[in-house]
Order: structure tokens, then C-alpha cells, then sequence
């Protein structure tokens, strides 16, 4: 069985202690390929030395991450992205968004932030790994404005309804990024998920946050994408093989890999 975890942070300072050790042990799980979404300029420089440690396995993705736009440096780091998308090393534009969990006063800017990285995934032909947390109706009113054949990506971390999952799938070139919610007893989205083809979910961790269940609480891991899978096979009584397949085709094809 081969796996994509399409979301992780394993250059993130958590990792600093067995960083290698952690990407090997996700490997040998069957996690073959691990997509690094950025943060802002402060963790470019991590993360494309990780993906040059691995690079069969770890390629990175660029953007600036809704809870680092801030109202003093915007421009430049706005102009960090495209300096570094025009290099053509990335796979992806993210993570980008909006966040209204941590602070409702940034919403217009980061807007301006969204909307903005969006216009350069179209220009560089990239697709994007969306942001949502407290704020997926204002991020996909904003996506569905834009969207035209240029435009396609994932709702990273989804947990929302059976209507929001079909907001997403009427997009046309988007997925559902499933993590470790899914396994959460009582978050509701095992119920949601049912509902929704494997054609339109790809796995994620989100690594190092969000660990599924037994590990919930602890340090997430990309080697924590076979516990994801093993829940969806259970949620759509398959065989967690059929996951495998159909969810790693639907990464290489959002992804280009």
C-alpha cells in the first residue's frame, strides 16, 4: 500500500530532535510521499532543506499561512511567495486562507492575502491547499467568485457538512483534505464523510497538530496517515487498500505527482 500525506509540517521546530528519523519511520509505514505546505519566509529555509534531505518524498508547497499575515509585513511576504514560486521548484500554493479562530479583527487582510496568493496560483498554474478553520463560509464564497478552469485544490482539514463537502465537489477541480478529526469520537464528521465519494478526499495529518486517535493530544506524525485511512475504510466499510489506491490517485492528480 502506498500513501500521500498531503499536509505536514515536519520542518516545524517539534520535529527538531529526530526530524529524519520521523520522515524514515513514515516511509516505512508506507507514506511514500509527504507534502510540506508553507508558513511564511521564517520556515522556507527549513522546509526546502528537508525536501533536499528527501528528495523522492518531500516537496514543498509555497505561501503565507493566514495566522502570519500581519498589517506590517505583508508586502514582503507577499513578495516572498512569488520570488519563490517563480524559481518552479513547488508543487503547490499554500497554505493559504483565512482564520477566524485566533483573531475575527484580521479578517479584511487577510482577504486581501487570500485573494491575492489565489491570482498566483492561477499565474503559475499551481493548485492551492486552503486554510478554514472558524471561516469556510467566507473562504469558499471568496473561492467560488474566482473559480474558473485555472483554479483547483483542497480544503485542508475539512469538517464541515454534507452541504459544505458539496459546495466543495460543485467547485469541480477540488478536494476534501481528511486528518485526524475523522477519527475523533464525537467531532461528527465520520457521519459527513459517508456521505461523500473517495473520489474527492485525499489524507492529510497536519503534522504536528491534530493527531488522530489513540495518539490524540500527543505530537502529530505523517507516519499517522495509515490510523486516517483506517478509520475511512471503516466509515465506508472498504477495505483500507481501496483508501490507499483511490486516495494516493486523487493526490497525484490535484498534485501533478
Amino acid at each position: 500500500m502506498q500513501f500521500i500525506d498531503t499536509h505536514s509540517h515536519l520542518y516545524s521546530s517539534q520535529f527538531d530532535e529526530d526530524r529524519t528519523n520521523a520522515v524514515n519511520e513514515a516511509i516505512a509505514a508506507g507514506v511514500s510521499t509527504i507534502l510540506l505546505p508553507n508558513i511564511s519566509s521564517e520556515y522556507t529555509k527549513g522546509m526546502l532543506e528537508l525536501c533536499s534531505e528527501f528528495p523522492n518524498n518531500c516537496f514543498p508547497m509555497m505561501g503565507l499561512h493566514p495566522c502570519d499575515v500581519k498589517e506590517e509585513n505583508i508586502k514582503e511576504e507577499l513578495a516572498h511567495v512569488e520570488e519563490e514560486l517563480v524559481k518552479g521548484i513547488y508543487i503547490a500554493v499554500g497554505e493559504i486562507g483565512l482564520d477566524l479562530y485566533w483573531d475575527k479583527t484580521k479578517l479584511e487582510i487577510q482577504k486581501e492575502a487570500f485573494i491575492h496568493q489565489i491570482e498566483l496560483a492561477k499565474k503559475y498554474k499551481l493548485p492551492i491547499a486552503i486554510h478554514v478553520r472558524d471561516s469556510f463560509a467566507e473562504a469558499i464564497e471568496i473561492i467560488e467568485k474566482l473559480n474558473d478552469k485555472n483554479l483547483r485544490g483542497v480544503f485542508h482539514c475539512f469538517t464541515g457538512s454534507v452541504d459544505d463537502a458539496q459546495r466543495v465537489i460543485n467547485l469541480g477541480g477540488f478536494y476534501l483534505g481528511i486528518g485526524g478529526v475523522l477519527t475523533f469520537k464525537n467531532s461528527g464528521l465520520d457521519k459527513t464523510i459517508a456521505e461523500v465519494d473517495l473520489q474527492h478526499l485525499i489524507l492529510e495529518t497536519d503534522a504536528p497538530y491534530l493527531a488522530p486517535t489513540p495518539f490524540r493530544g500527543k505530537r502529530n506524525e505523517s507516519k499517522y496517515i495509515v490510523n486516517i485511512a483506517e478509520r475511512l475504510a471503516k466509515v465506508h466499510q472498504i477495505n483500507i487498500e481501496k483508501v490507499a489506491k483511490i486516495t494516493t490517485e486523487n493526490a497525484k492528480k490535484l498534485f501533478g505527482l
